[in-house]
């Protein structure tokens, strides 16, 4: 008969695994398991926004996103509705759309195709009610498009400030770069609150009312894909998107770190991505993994697919392929 060893570990249940910390006990818990400065100023960051009358009392006391009740949730979204409204004299309809049953989200990108015209950027920006100042600002973009040479495959010798005007160029290629809803993500990985996850359909969220704004997932990711709202967002109230979702387009507080997320708010409703819509050329390629009658699974099988990065071990579900 076998024995358990005396210091053998019982098997914990996810709900044991996953016990997201609330800002009062990850404050408490700050001077002890952070190390420097840098990751004592980010922990104090909500109580400095609540001094400042940047946020409530209420919503810093606020509980993570999974762990809301509906009742918790509705009060939430009215309430943010209310507070776009106060602020840009817009009311949106913010909803909270689930993950679909047998559904695991990919995206392709042809580099044969992608003429680097940015357009992809812009409708981005449009879609998601990112900070800019006019039209042309795409600081906040969550897509980045490298002008690279035609062989070259190092990213740090590419161009991000080419002029889209004058696109194609000669000898040069188009990579645009957003985030790739990695199934090993690092930038989950290292958030001090769980404020950011992975779901069931592969898309990485971000619970915006719980970030605290450390940067951590930042540094983390190795495709340059989060952006920090270092002020409170600008936009006019014309170029609003009011269809919006609680963990996407939503617009998002001072000090938060926001994503790409496939445009889940369009996605998770049967759509296409804004940026997928956009592209002149159908460089785009946007589906279901879990199909197998996918065009997405028809590139991934008939193509010469390329992993950005591969070597990190991410196991993005963002691809790029040739034609020939």
């Amino acid at each position: 008969m076998s024995h358990e060893p005396e210091n053998s570990v019982s098997p914990k249940t996810i709900e044991q695994v996953y016990q997201p910390m609330n800002r009062r006990t990850f404050l408490k818990g700050t001077a002890a398991a952070m190390v420097g400065m840098a990751g004592l100023v980010a922990a104090l960051k909500p109580l400095l926004a609540l001094e400042r009358g940047e946020v409530t009392l209420h919503d810093l006391l606020q509980k993570h996103y999974r762990e809301l009740s509906p009742a918790d949730l509705e009060r939430i979204r009215k309430s943010l509705e209310a507070k776009c409204e106060a602020e840009y004299g817009v009311r949106p309809t913010i909803k909270d759309l689930k993950p679909l049953d047998g559904v695991g989200f990919g995206y392709a990108l042809n580099l044969t195709r992608c003429i680097g015209c940015r357009k992809c950027a812009h409708a981005c920006l449009a879609e998601n009610n990112q900070s800019r100042e006019d039209a042309n600002d795409i600081e906040m973009s969550y897509i980045r498009v490298l002008e690279m040479n035609k062989g070259a495959i190092n990213l740090e010798t590419s161009n991000a400030y080419y002029d889209p005007e004058k696109v194609p160029q000669k000898d040069k290629y188009y990579m645009p770069v957003q985030c790739h809803q990695c199934a090993q993500s690092p930038c989950t990985k290292v958030c001090p609150v769980q404020a950011t996850w992975q779901e069931k359909d592969g898309l990485v969220v971000v619970d915006y009312n719980w970030c605290i704004g450390c940067r951590y997932c930042m540094a983390a990711c190795p495709y340059d894909a989060r952006r920090f709202n270092f002020k409170k967002p600008t936009i006019k109230p014309e170029a609003i998107n009011r269809e919006q979702s609680y963990l996407s387009n939503r617009i998002r507080p001072k000090g938060v770190v926001e994503k790409c997320t496939f445009c889940l708010q369009r996605t998770r409703a049967g759509k296409y991505p804004a940026c997928l819509e956009v592209c002149p050329t159908g460089a785009r390629v946007f589906g279901n993994l879990l199909d197998p009658n996918s065009e997405i699974n028809y590139i991934l099988n008939n193509k010469r697919v390329y992993i950005l990065k591969e070597d990190v071990g991410t196991q993005p579900r963002f691809y790029y392929f040739f034609d020939k």
